[in-house]
């Protein structure tokens, strides 16, 4: 095994996605150099920001200048192998990056747009902090729910079980139960 091979397995990155918003407070909260020190205290290597439709361009970093390799682009067709390779995430409240995250089994900070009007996302993301499935925080808060988390405490979110869907769509659509 060689030193590429170590440093293969050694790179932790953080995953940050917006979805297809525009999240300013986000991208920039995170690209602040406390926010990145603390995530390489943290023992996180690499930075990836999808920052969506927002105008704040955050600064890329090789990693020799700064606590982490930073690297950011604005959309990409999918980013389920973005969610697949991250050791952790940093997501909007969007429910889709939610539960793509959560099936994964990835460990998720949920940051909520406070600018959203009639925020239902909001109560998504408290809900399952309050299960202890996510952690969330507000861009303000953001920094401190980093340097005070704990991942041990998270409970991994259950799968999905479709049987007892499946069974009543076939009941309604007269197909004989299994």
């Amino acid at each position: 095994m060689g030193k590429a091979d170590d440093n293969a397995r050694s790179k932790k990155t953080v995953f940050v996605t917006v979805g297809t918003t525009c999240f300013d407070a986000l991208v920039s909260v995170v690209d602040t150099q406390q926010v990145k020190e603390e995530l390489a205290r943290k023992g996180y290597t690499d930075l990836l920001i999808q920052m969506g439709r927002g105008t704040y361009i955050p600064s890329k970093s090789p990693g020799e200048d700064g606590p982490l390799t930073v690297n950011y682009f604005t959309f990409s067709p999918s980013i389920a192998d973005y969610l697949r390779s991250s050791s952790l995430i940093i997501s909007h409240a969007g429910s889709g990056s939610i539960f793509e995250s959560l099936r994964l089994s990835k460990p998720l900070i949920v940051v909520v747009n406070e600018d959203l009007m009639d925020n239902h996302q909001s109560e998504l993301a408290e809900e399952l902090a309050e299960r202890k499935h996510l952690l969330c925080a507000r861009p303000q808060t953001l920094y401190q729910t980093i340097k005070t988390m704990d991942l041990e405490y998270i409970i991994p979110y259950p799968p999905a079980d479709a049987k007892p869907v499946a069974k009543i769509m076939n009941r309604f659509l007269g197909f004989p139960d299994d």
